[in-house]
């Protein structure tokens, strides 16, 4: 779907940030001389709710009213036993009707377990770089599998995206989660040398003063959220939110149009929704 920003005289933008907020505006100049990415950020909870009851078509239906370019999930299933040996990655796809890839983090109960990418236009390539850790760190079902960072290169009107998505540990101590957000940082950061459009999206699993998030902003990438959102952004539990964990990160000459966190408990998460705007001729 191809979008163009509106102009207007003023847009007067709320920046919610950990520590209060502040307005911001764009001029007309500024909008008129880009275009809008849609994108959505969506741990979909193995296509459960949080009660763990299977409403995979609801994710579908999520996703095809939210009307996004990209969709970066995580906590995907394909041909487990607990998601009755369903490949959901094919499911959504075609719900959808946009491309997919998917990178498996997890050999899991019969099948595999990862993250997904969905995107409105072609999708070139796509790899999953593991994100190694120091111990190893025992996962579900005693596997000591590092986790996963899945890029996918779309081949959009305004030229190449690179996509970036993942989801890194979740325990109590953020020992792991620091290193993979190193080799997250470093991974980026490389590509980024070559490619002017990229982005990083996922379940970080730590909040926005965290030391975890300190590590993926070093090396220029924005929160969208911190950068544009409506409202406090939190979004888990889904039925209760307390929490902001889950990203979208912005590089470059990319700017936050309008970022929100919508209700709902499709998921164990809410959404995080973003217009990207890109900037013409990038």
């Amino acid at each position: 779907m191809l979008r163009q920003a509106r102009a207007f005289s003023l847009v007067v933008v709320l920046l919610c940030s950990a520590t209060g907020c502040v307005s911001r505006t764009r001029s007309a100049e500024d909008l008129q001389r880009a275009d809008t990415v849609r994108v959505l950020v969506y741990n979909i909870h193995a296509g459960k709710d949080a009660k763990g009851i299977d409403n995979l078509q609801r994710v579908v239906a999520l996703i095809r009213e939210a009307r996004a370019d990209l969709v970066l999930l995580q906590e995907v299933d394909q041909g487990t036993h607990r998601s009755g040996v369903v490949d959901q990655p094919a499911v959504l796809a075609v719900g959808s009707g946009l491309h997919v890839a998917f990178g498996s983090a997890l050999d899991y109960d019969g099948g595999k377990y990862g993250v997904a990418t969905l995107s409105r236009w072609p999708i070139t390539f796509d790899t999953l770089y593991r994100l190694p850790v120091d111990p190893p760190q025992e996962r579900a079902g005693r596997s000591r599998e590092p986790r996963g960072l899945l890029r996918v290169d779309v081949l959009s009107p305004y030229g190449t995206i690179v996509v970036f998505n993942t989801h890194i540990d979740a325990s109590r101590e953020d020992t792991w989660r620091r290193q993979e957000a190193r080799v997250i940082a470093g991974t980026v950061t490389s590509v980024r040398q070559a490619r002017p459009l990229v982005l990083l999206g996922g379940d970080m699993n730590s909040t926005p003063e965290s030391a975890v998030q300190q590590i993926v902003r070093e090396p220029g990438l924005r929160d969208a959220f911190a950068e544009c959102g409506r409202g406090t952004g939190l979004t888990f539990p889904a039925d209760s939110a307390v929490k902001r964990i889950d990203y979208l990160y912005l590089s470059g000459a990319m700017r936050c149009a309008r970022a929100d966190v919508p209700a709902t408990v499709v998921s164990d998460h809410r959404p995080l929704t973003v217009d990207v705007l890109i900037p013409r001729g990038q």
